[in-house]
């Protein structure tokens, strides 16, 4: 790792595996109402245009004479962080008889980033209030795909601090909130103060891609959080919070939330994957064999793990008339793992496809970038695959009985489906 500027830090995976550099700029802010609809537009105003490039076609083309560079941006919530991030994907010259292309493709990074497209004392109309509306068409989008409302439903009712019942990216009445002038004022806000991370994968040393920001204009800002304050701590509650309601869709939606030991990167994290896995990971789990397959129940059943918000969620989309029923065989299920009762199969089963998945994110750029922004970020280091592998090969099936044991069932969501769907 390298500091540019104070806040500011450079940080490089040398690899030969790729034929292309993969680039990703993050801004880390503290996780707060007021500033989750702002970074959200923002990236889609930035994606969209700059000065220089003043509408899509123009980006378009400027990707294409990179050897068709893909480009992005993107908001996102961890813990008690909100994330926003460029991407640039781009052919490393090596193979090109063009040389000097990861090198236009970074000055044109920083045009979109340091050089908006502007009107007066705020960004341009026409282009802010499309993409605003593009936005909010495509929040009412996410709410009408029931399966992602339950989940939203679902984590509105679980969490209590307001900022973690809110999407990552906003809703709409926050983004109709915004106008040209006050997210210009946030732009610069976000410019000034979040710290920075700028990780590239790919043939490249640090000294180059030192060399490729030098022109960046980031000015010192304090460091961000320290981890006391990247994870989400909620207090356990006495009594399971309810929510139902009744809407004209065919299938009906029943999500379970429960608090779980905090973890990361630790023996607990590796028995909670590996408890996950057993739980409602994988097509051989608890819930997918016996609420869908054996009982034939649930349309879909499975279980995630959020580590960072100590926050175990079940999926189901169900017939509205089997809701006890249900609720009453995935409790079972859990019940099963805190007695012990998988197989060795089982158990191994779920461990090799959780090492499976973790080798192929090895051949992944933009996962090895998630992966080490994530270790560096909680352990201060990278940890080695060899040492991964190693923590989830030690996890026993007591450890995951344990775990099991400290699940506690916080919230009930429940969408019930009409018979006819409008």
């Amino acid at each position: 790792m390298k500091t540019l500027v104070p806040g500011v830090f450079l940080h490089v995976i040398p690899s030969t595996k790729y034929k292309t550099i993969r680039l990703n700029i993050r801004f880390t802010a503290p996780l707060a109402v007021a500033t989750i609809a702002p970074r959200t537009l923002l990236s889609s105003v930035l994606e969209t245009s700059s000065a220089k490039y003043p509408t899509q076609t123009a980006i378009a083309n400027v990707l294409d004479e990179l050897y068709g560079a893909s480009f992005g941006m993107s908001v996102a919530k961890q813990g008690q962080r909100h994330f926003f991030t460029v991407t640039l994907n781009v052919v490393n010259d090596k193979f090109l008889e063009e040389k000097g292309i990861l090198q236009e493709a970074v000055d044109f990074l920083r045009e979109v980033l340091f050089a908006p497209l502007l009107e007066g004392d705020g960004f341009q109309q026409e282009t802010f209030h499309k993409e605003q509306e593009n936005l909010m068409r495509y929040i009412e989008g996410i709410y009408e795909d029931k399966q992602s409302y339950s989940s939203l439903k679902l984590q509105e009712v679980y969490f209590n601090d307001p900022a973690q019942k809110i999407p990552s990216f906003g809703t709409q009445d926050m983004i109709k909130a915004l106008t040209p002038t006050s997210l210009y004022t946030y732009y610069q806000e976000m410019l000034a103060q979040d710290q920075v991370d700028i990780s590239l994968v790919g043939d490249v040393s640090e000294k180059e891609a030192s060399a490729l920001f030098q022109d960046f204009p980031f000015t010192p800002r304090k460091v961000a959080a320290p981890e006391a304050e990247v994870f989400y701590h909620q207090a356990l509650s006495n009594v399971v919070k309810e929510e139902q309601e009744q809407q004209p869709v065919l299938q009906s939606k029943l999500n379970l939330a429960y608090q779980v030991p905090e973890t990361f990167l630790d023996a607990k994290y590796f028995a909670s994957i590996v408890f996950n896995g057993l739980f409602g990971g994988f097509p051989h789990s608890k819930l997918f064999m016996n609420v869908r397959e054996k009982e034939s129940l649930a349309y879909y059943a499975s279980s995630s793990v959020d580590s960072y918000r100590r926050y175990l969620t079940v999926q189901t989309g169900i017939d509205g008339k089997n809701r006890n029923h249900v609720l009453h065989l995935i409790e079972e299920q859990l019940r099963a793992l805190q007695r012990g009762e998988f197989t060795d199969l089982e158990f191994q089963q779920t461990k090799a496809n959780l090492k499976n998945q973790f080798l192929m994110q090895q051949d992944s750029p933009q996962r090895q970038l998630e992966l080490d922004f994530q270790q560096r970020s909680i352990l201060g280091r990278t940890m080695r695959v060899t040492e991964w592998l190693q923590l989830l090969a030690d996890v026993t099936p007591q450890d995951v009985v344990d775990y099991a044991k400290a699940c506690q069932l916080q919230s009930i969501y429940f969408l019930e489906g009409s018979a006819h769907e409008d």
